[in-house]
């Protein structure tokens, strides 16, 4: 395990009846002296792995609840189960990988870096995203990608309604069926380069290679406000 990550032999945590708070500063310790972490029992509990400012490889044996990952600058989390809300919240770099689902907000506000879900994602996966890229292999909820404003989110299966509402930039791909269109959105098949930088980033994480996708960009119409464009603005509040 060395030598194909490049960091130090590693530390195993056992997360059973620990603080929280406890179980973090130990993380950082370890990717500060360049160890690799291993989490056992995790218990889906919440704020595991968050603000880790460190480059590293750290592995959650087993689910996590809310907000893991959150406010990340470089370190590649690994969980190996689902997670609950707010996946990788704020994240600045680095790259989180969930084997299973993820609740709501995954990806929310990230500004780069990579976050991946083999599962399926709930509502608002990548809201108000202002770079990196959300890779779902599963389907996505409703109000995916609600205000994003740079970056990409791919879905290789489904996505629920409102799909992409009041889309700064950004763009939105979807291979199967959406239930229905968020407010100022612009549809269209992706290009062959599009495609092909997504089928890149699927087989990188070992994602199934995906579908031909749809285009999801925002119609601009909301950028400033109009007096003939006004019931375009209705419907968006």
């Amino acid at each position: 395990m060395t030598a194909e990550t490049g960091y130090g032999a590693g530390l195993e945590i056992v997360a059973t009846d620990r603080p929280i708070r406890d179980i973090n500063l130990d993380i950082r310790a370890a990717l500060a002296d360049g160890q690799r972490v291993v989490v056992r029992d995790p218990g889906a509990r919440h704020n595991l792995g968050v603000a880790l400012l460190t480059p590293g490889e750290v592995e959650f044996d087993g689910s996590v609840g809310y907000y893991c990952g959150g406010m990340g600058d470089g370190a590649t989390i690994h969980i190996r189960g689902s997670a609950g809300w707010g996946l990788a919240e704020g994240q600045l770099s680095g790259t989180v990988v969930v084997d299973g689902n993820a609740g709501n907000s995954a990806a929310a506000s990230i500004r780069g870096g990579t976050v991946v879900v083999r599962g399926d994602c709930a509502a608002r996966a990548g809201v108000s995203m202002k770079g990196g890229r959300l890779l779902v292999a599963g389907n996505a909820g409703y109000m995916t990608g609600f205000m994003m404003q740079k970056g990409y989110i791919a879905i290789a299966g489904d996505a629920g309604d409102a799909l992409a509402d009041s889309m700064y930039e950004g763009t939105v791909y979807v291979v199967g069926e959406i239930a229905s269109f968020g407010n100022d959105t612009v549809v269209e098949p992706a290009s062959e380069e599009d495609q092909a930088m997504l089928e890149s980033a699927f087989a990188e994480y070992d994602l199934p290679r995906p579908g031909p996708f749809k285009r999801i960009i925002a119609g601009r119409k909301l950028w400033n406000f109009a007096k003939h464009e006004l019931d375009t603005w209705r419907a968006a509040l």
